[in-house]
């Protein structure tokens, strides 16, 4: 007996989302899989609450009416983001199982940001990370801590968060002055874009030096549960990502080296506990100093691509999400690469004969 094949207009859109997301973790990260089932799943609650049962009962009338929905509640910017989840779901559907009307995924708007939507102003700024990094090299009671370290790989990399916990003792190259990323998934610690995300990335020789000096003085004598020697090394080995923030949060607060500029005492301030330092205004996750220094990186003259390459996004991501130029620094840029194209101007230039 020939059992009946179903029909993938009846799959219930939460079972839907659940093949799509399954489907996913063979080319994407944990976390990448996590964000786009927390936008999803508020997109079954309204489907459910609305009374679409099956993702054959979607129709283009009710992706416009959920963005309306949404765009009333929440920012552009994470707009943006829960818009483009969405229009992967419904191409998935429309593509691979042919479950929902041809081109449905058509119909998903995404908002068109202009860069200052997508931006704030907390990203750590140049200014903020030389006066942190000044202070963390001068003042030999921190110098070649942790958390210098840290902050000294988190900007002068631009990498993010689990790249810096992925990093080995043993990727660290002195002689040639980089460290090397690597995808190491099978023992804890994969990248963002795997196998793609492997790269060398130069460093300074101030931050070598650190380094070298952290290594070899500071670091904590500790192993994995894999055996691997981190770089970032906790007393207990490898850090969680939580832990990795923590750091971050701890590492960039400026009453470090100045006056807290919120008015409280150091020594009296609630926030520089570990568990309380997320709270302090002025602190910075890794991912606004990999903002800030993609920004920076931008602004003394790297070419785009040179940027991509180092910081593993493409260029287009970096325009779009990662820099935060002000308009003056914007400027600055436009009037640098003219003076470095000024060689190809003078070649505009042709001879006219006078006898003509």
């Amino acid at each position: 007996m020939t059992r009946e094949r179903p029909d993938p207009s009846e799959l219930p859109v939460r079972d839907a989302v659940q093949r799509y997301l399954r489907r996913r973790r063979s080319d994407a990260t944990e976390s990448s899989v996590k964000s786009w089932k927390y936008r999803l799943k508020i997109f079954v609650e309204w489907c459910e609450g609305v009374g679409i049962e099956t993702v054959g009962d979607l129709r283009r009338y009710d992706l416009d009416e959920y963005n309306d929905l949404r765009s009333g509640k929440i920012a552009p910017a994470t707009l943006e983001a829960e818009m483009w989840t969405l229009k992967t779901f419904t191409r998935y559907l429309d593509e691979q199982l042919g479950a929902v009307e041809e081109d449905l995924y058509e119909a998903v708007r995404i908002p068109d940001l202009d860069p200052e939507d997508r931006s704030d102003d907390v990203s750590l700024r140049r200014d903020a990370a030389v006066a942190l990094l000044d202070h963390y090299r001068s003042d030999p009671s921190v110098r070649a801590t942790r958390a210098h370290v840290f902050l000294e790989l988190a900007w002068f990399t631009g990498a993010r968060q689990g790249g810096l916990r992925a990093l080995d003792v043993r990727d660290v190259n002195y002689e040639d002055g980089f460290i090397e990323f690597h995808h190491r998934p099978d023992t804890g610690t994969p990248l963002k874009n795997k196998i793609r995300g492997e790269r060398p990335v130069g460093l300074p020789e101030e931050v070598m030096g650190s380094l070298r000096e952290y290594v070899r003085e500071k670091r904590y004598e500790t192993s994995d549960e894999h055996g691997r020697l981190p770089l970032l090394a906790s007393t207990k080995g490898r850090p969680t990502p939580n832990t990795v923030r923590n750091w971050s949060y701890m590492a960039t607060q400026p009453c470090i080296h100045s006056p807290c500029p919120h008015d409280k005492e150091r020594e009296t301030c609630d926030w520089i506990d570990y568990s309380q330092s997320s709270k302090c205004p002025s602190s910075r996750s890794p991912h606004k100093i990999r903002t800030g220094s993609i920004t920076w990186q931008l602004n003394i003259g790297f070419p785009p691509e040179v940027v991509a390459e180092r910081v593993n996004a493409s260029v287009s991501v970096i325009e779009d999400h990662y820099d935060w130029a002000t308009r003056e620094e914007r400027w600055q840029r436009r009037r640098d690469r003219m003076h470095s194209r000024r060689e190809y101007v003078e070649q505009l230039n042709f001879e006219i004969d006078d006898d003509e």
